[in-house]
Parts: C-alpha cells; structure tokens; sequence
C-alpha cells in the first residue's frame, strides 16, 4: 500500500511526519548533531533544533519539559529569546525525529538548525569583544576622573601624597585594560612582527606599550628618569576608541554570516524518492544520486537538477536568476536546484547532484570571486610602517642628542616624541570617519557590510546595474490593448474588456494575472466566473453567467488561427474567438531614471546587465538613456565582464539583487544588492538598499564621497599636528605631559570631525 501524498510546504520549513524520519539518517544528523561524552563516558549526541512558536519566557519551560519527557534525553535547554534548543540525548533510546515530534505535541515546531556551531563560535566572538569594550570604557572614565585635579588644580591645591595616590589608582585602573582590552592589538603586532610586516596594530602596540612604561615608572619612581607626569587617561581613552570601532565592524561582518545562514535554510533538504514500484520515500537531498525520479509537490523547491517528466508546470527561479516572472516548465524541460514548484505537483528525473548543480555552481563561483576579492586601500597602513621608522629613528635620535647636552631629560625627550606621535589621530582618522559615514547611510536606508567599500564607491567610475529587481520592480504593468474585428463585431469596448480581463485575472496569481487585476481592483466581481481553471504555461479558463468560454493567457491557446499584433504578450477569447490583445511592459523602479541620469552627469560609465533576452534588455536601456548593454548574460559572462574592466586598472561598483549576481558581487571593488532580492546575494554585498530605491544609490555615492574628503581632512590635521610638534618635543620644549594632552586633543578633534560624516 502507497503512502499518502507527500506534503505541499517546504520540508526545510515545517516537516510533516515522513519528512521527519529523514532527520534519522546519519548522513543528515551530522548537520546538526555533534558527539559527547557522557559522566560515565557513554556516547551521548547533542542536537541543535530551532524552535517556531514561542510568545514568553514560560514557553520555554514547557518545550524543555515535553523533550524532558522523551526516554533518552539527558538535558534540554530552550532560549525563548533566540528561539533554539539544546537537547541531550542517548542514541540507544531516542532519535532526531522523536525530539521534534514531542514539540510539535506540546504545541511548537522545530526543525534542524545546522548552523548552530558557527553561530556560537560568532556570539562567543562577539561576547568577548563588547567585554572588552566595556573594560576599557569603564576603565577610561575612572582614570579620567582620577586625572581631573591634576589638570585643574592651581600650583600648590595638591600635595604629592594625594597626587601620588591618585597616580596609583590610574595605574591599578588601566592594568585591566593593558591585560584584557588591549591584547588584540599586542596579539595582532606580535604576528605582524614574526612574518616581519608592519600593519597597523604595530605603532599602536607600540604606542600603548610606550605610554604604559613610561607612565608606570613615574607612578612608582616620580624622582626618577621617567619623572612624575602620568598619561594613563590618554592610554585608556585611546584604546576605548580603537575597540569601538573594531566592534562595530565586527557586527557588520557577522551579520552578514547570518543574512547567508537563512538564505541556505532556504533550500530543500528532503526529497520525496520514487521506487521502481512507484512507493514514495522522504530522503535527505544528500541521497540522491543520479537517475533517480523524485516527485515535488506544488510550492516544493526542486531538490536537484534535472529534467521534468510528467506534470506540466511553472517554477519560481527568482532565487537563481533574479527574474520575477515564473518560467513556464513542460514534460522534458530542465528544472534547476533551488527554484520552486510553483504551477502544479511534478516528476523529475535527477541529473545532477551535490556540487555539479547550477546553484552550488554558483556558490563555488562567489566563494572563489570573495577570495580574490581586490581588497581596498587601507589608508592608515600606506604610512604605518615608514611613519613607525621614522619615529623610533626621531626618538633615539634625540636621546642620543640629549644624553650629550643634559643626561637628566634625554629619556623624557625620547619619550616625549613617542607620545607625541602616537598614531592615535592617524589611527583613528579612516576608520572613525567610516563608521560615521556607515552610520548615518544606516539612517538613511543603506546598510553597510563593509567599510572600506566607502572609498570604492566614491571614486569608481563604472557601475554595473542588474535590470529585473533593481532598476525595474519585480511586477509588469499594462499599457495598453488592442481590439480584434471580432470584438467590435460583438460590440464590446476597450473599458469592457478590461474589466472582465481583470475579473478573470483575480483568480490567479502570476504577474501577468496580476497585472491585468490591478487595472480595475474594485470591479473584479463584475462577471460571475464558474468553473475558473488555470493551465500552467497557458493561462486562465473560465465560464460566465451565460455559458461562454473565456481564456485568458497564450494567444495560440485561446485562439490558434488569429494572430496578435508584434508587441502584445496577453490574449482574451470568448468560445475560441479573439477579443483582446494586452501589451505589458515592466515598471521601472521611482527614481530610477533619475537616478541613472544623475550618474550619468558624474561621468560614471553604466553598463546594463541582464539574463533577460536582448530585445528586452534594450529596450530598458533606451528608455533609461544607458548605451553599454549585456543581455541573455550568465553568471560567468557577467563575471568575466567585471573581471575584463578590473584587469585594465578600473575600479567596479555592481548592483544588482540575484543569486546570479552574487559572484558578482562578490568580486566587484565595491557592491550594492536591493533589498527586496536574494538572501544569497544581499549577504555578499558590501552594502544592502533597505528601501530598493537607486535614488538611495546616488545619495549613499555623495554620503561617501563627503566622508572620503573627511578622511582627506583627519589625516592633513593629523600630518600636521605632528609636523608641528615633533620638532617642539625634539629641542625639549614640549614636556611629556603637554605631549599627552596634544596627543588626547588630536584626538578628540579627529573624533568630532569624522561625526560630520554621518549628517
């Protein structure tokens, strides 16, 4: 006896009972599932499970007390906040599919969360960088609060013991910092130094290290070489500044993990097998091999490549292709990987699997084009290294000089010039000034993925924009209608048909359909449809109130003998004669011509690129006022495209929004993604336009132009405030504790400018 049909949803999004059995497998358990040893060193497996349904914190102790009561299970931990748990179980008494099946009874939905080990391994990251953060910023305002009086205090308010005191307790505050807050940068300078680089985290160890020393030997010696001013506040304050930056870049970088994560929870991971003797089994995709029939169900993905054997049908590839339109599929067309079933439940015959499908294709292609991404310009590091040289060579110099005129200050002078030209300012004019600009995009609906795409987008004078989802709308419009002889024959109007066009059209939801409905929403009901009927790749049948057969859909269906003028995509026939011919035409996205005529008067070279068919694509082109097109392009050709301008020295700005754009993406000097496109391609971007409008493209180009020139302006104040006061601390005129406060003031002034950016 067969079993019943297989379910309509996705298996990835909600499991029905034979889907769970899948989870059973071992090949699919190791997703999710890792080993560990028990108290008495039995086998235990821990289960990673991501919950749906959850409302308050008791939920969770209801869930952790249904999997509580499955034999089998050692321990459940449940967070309602982040809606996952933690199950516990002994192989021997229990299995994967009996976990989610005590959920599902108390009431909640689980399925698999394989991507539980990284998240954790990000959060265990990001924990320990906000830790760091809060130590040096709490620290900070201690220290500066203990360094107020001696900044304050007129000649004589402080005697030495209160001086000395409140020196020990800057010191006792900042050795926390120097243990904890700082180690990265000590961790970061000591691997630059054992491959004999210099990077940035080198003049800022140095710096650190310096100030601590020195500081540290006027706190417990004030009569000796390093005398008693004490610069802990500067030390601290600096490192504060430094950690919140990095901070913040590392929560751009793991939210676009995580964006990746949902986009690969998307895709099918059970298969509904057909045997030799017609008996339906629910597999892992990871079980197919090549030759096997798979049945999908309508609103199913296709689970493989392959070719389409019985059921006539349509499939979604917006995921892949970035196309809105579904894309009629007959009895021996190919179906892809990854693109929904979206026209009537199918059979297929698998051709490829695993890594030789067009979507992990085109994984492989983003993950190779992230590796040779060209990275932009690091502008503090072009003059990290001969800025460090120059320094120690300036501070030993002036020892050297001191040491023969006055012994007792060649130390401080040494000292002096290396507080003084702590990279502070330097360090902190780009990356400061980035995180403004990011912030404010952020406010304005851009966000940022990566900030160094700033200077790329900028200054990039070419721009590859994808058609379908990014200059026009993932919808078409008509705009016109034709009438046949037979409908004036018959007297029906222009405003007649339209509105039993768009009565019909109701019934279904294709963009054609929905075009035509949208012509006329409030008298959809004008004509009493009976026995409505859809005919995937075809279009719409119904009877009216009369008995008539209306079609709607392919001219050759509802009337194979009459033609339609060039130009027209949608038919109308009553009883097999045609009435209408509809002309659709896609929406082009607000702002959008405005956009490409704004770019265009900046002298930014547009190339269009598109998988649509040339005509179309041209069409689009002429009415933007774009000259450079790409059509019936594959995710190779647009690459290659990309790659041919980069390899003649110009820099690439790509925009686009689907799974095919991402190796694109990718690779471009700098990338943009819509945000009503594919997961896949948005993770991949160095930025996502929240509002999908490419009015926000230019804004977000003039935002980064103007931080760009406050960058220019951090590092013209920063060159010359060291160009003024490194000669002041070399004759002995700038003492230790001015060249701390410079250092402090430089900045804070760095600071306040680089917030400008985000207006």
């Amino acid at each position: 006896m067969k079993p019943p049909p297989p379910p309509t949803q996705q298996p990835t999004q909600a499991l029905g009972a034979d889907g769970a059995g899948v989870l059973d497998d071992p090949l699919e358990q190791g997703r999710f599932t890792r080993w560990v040893v028990g108290p008495g060193g039995e086998r235990w497996a821990e289960s990673s499970l991501q919950l749906a349904g959850l409302h308050c914190a008791a939920c969770s102790g209801i869930i952790e007390q249904a999997l509580g009561r499955v034999a089998g299970v050692q321990s459940a931990r449940v967070s309602a906040a982040a809606e996952r748990a933690t199950v516990c179980w002994d192989p021997e008494l229990t299995r994967p599919s009996t976990l989610i099946a005590a959920v599902r009874r108390a009431g909640y939905d689980a399925v698999p969360d394989a991507a539980a080990p990284a998240r954790a391994m990000r959060q265990q990251q990001q924990r320990q960088a906000l830790w760091r953060l809060f130590v040096a910023g709490f620290c900070a305002m201690q220290v500066m609060m203990f360094a107020t009086p001696s900044y304050v205090a007129a000649p004589g308010d402080l005697t030495d013991e209160m001086r000395l005191l409140l020196n020990w307790g800057s010191w006792m505050l900042t050795l926390p910092v120097m243990a904890f807050s700082a180690t990265p940068y000590f961790a970061g300078a000591w691997r630059a130094l054992r491959t004999r680089t210099i990077g940035m985290d080198v003049p800022v160890a140095l710096g650190i290290v310096i100030t601590f020393i020195a500081s540290t030997g006027a706190t417990f010696q004030p009569e000796g070489v390093f005398g008693h001013e004490v610069y802990f506040d500067s030390l601290t304050m600096f490192v504060s500044f430094l950690l919140g930056a990095r901070w913040l870049e590392l929560r751009s970088r793991q939210q676009a993990a995580e964006s990746l994560e949902r986009a690969l929870a998307r895709l099918p991971e059970t298969a509904w097998r057909v045997a030799a003797d017609g008996s339906v089994t629910a597999v892992s995709v990871q079980r197919l091999h090549v030759g096997d029939q798979v049945r999908v169900p309508l609103g199913q993905a296709f689970p493989a490549d392959g070719v389409l054997e019985q059921g006539d049908t349509q499939a979604d590839e917006s995921l892949l292709t970035g196309e809105s339109a579904p894309v009629p599929k007959r009895v021996g067309d190919s179906v892809v990987a990854g693109s929904s079933n979206v026209g009537a439940p199918a059979l297929m015959r698998v051709q490829r699997v695993g890594g030789d499908t067009r979507l992990e294709t085109i994984v492989s292609m983003m993950r190779s084009a992230l590796t040779q991404r060209p990275a932009a310009a690091r502008l503090a590091d072009r003059w990290a290294a001969p800025f460090l040289w120059v320094v120690l060579l300036l501070a030993a110099g002036g020892a050297a000089v001191w040491s023969v005129i006055d012994p007792s200050r060649a130390i401080w002078v040494a000292v002096s010039v290396l507080i003084v030209t702590c990279p502070c300012a330097l360090s902190l004019a780009a990356p400061a000034t980035l995180v403004a600009a990011a912030r404010g995009l952020a406010r304005r609906g851009v966000l940022l993925q990566r900030l160094d795409a700033i200077e790329v987008l900028a200054t990039a004078r070419h721009f590859f924009l994808d058609k379908t989802g990014t200059l026009t709308e993932d919808r078409l419009h008509c705009s016109g209608l034709v009438l046949t002889p037979a409908a004036r024959e018959q007297g029906h109007s222009e405003a007649s048909l339209q509105v039993l066009a768009a009565g019909l059209a109701s019934w279904s939801t294709h963009p054609a359909s929905r075009a035509l409905a949208d012509l006329h929403p409030q008298q959809q009901s004008s004509a009493d449809w009976q026995a409505v009927q859809e005919v995937a790749g075809q279009g719409l049948a119904a009877t009216d109130a009369a008995g008539r057969v209306w079609r709607l859909g392919q001219a050759a269906w509802c009337d194979a003998r009459t033609a339609l003028p060039a130009g027209t995509h949608l038919a109308l026939s009553c009883d097999g004669r045609l009435l209408a011919g509809f002309v659709l035409e896609e929406v082009l996205r607000p702002g959008a011509a405005q956009a490409v005529q704004a770019l265009r008067d900046e002298g930014v070279q547009l190339r269009l690129v598109s998988g649509d068919t040339a005509v179309r694509a041209r069409q689009l082109a002429d009415r933007l006022g774009i000259d450079n097109v790409l059509a019936a392009a594959t995710p190779e050709a647009k690459l290659a495209a990309l790659v041919e301008l980069q390899g003649r020295g110009e820099r690439v700005v790509m925009v686009g929004d689907g799974v095919n754009d991402a190796p694109v993406l990718a690779r471009a000097d700098a990338s943009l993604a819509m945000g009503q496109g594919a997961l896949v391609s948005r993770c991949h971007a160095d930025a996502v336009i929240t509002s999908s409008q490419l009015n926000d493209l230019v804004r977000a180009r003039h935002t980064a132009q103007r931080a760009l020139a406050i960058v220019r302006q951090n590092f013209i104040w920063a060159g010359s405030y060291n160009a003024v006061c490194i000669p002041l601390a070399l004759v002995g005129w700038l003492p230790p504790w001015a060249a701390g406060l410079g250092m402090a003031l430089s900045s804070l002034l760095v600071v306040a400018n680089a917030l400008r950016a985000a207006r």
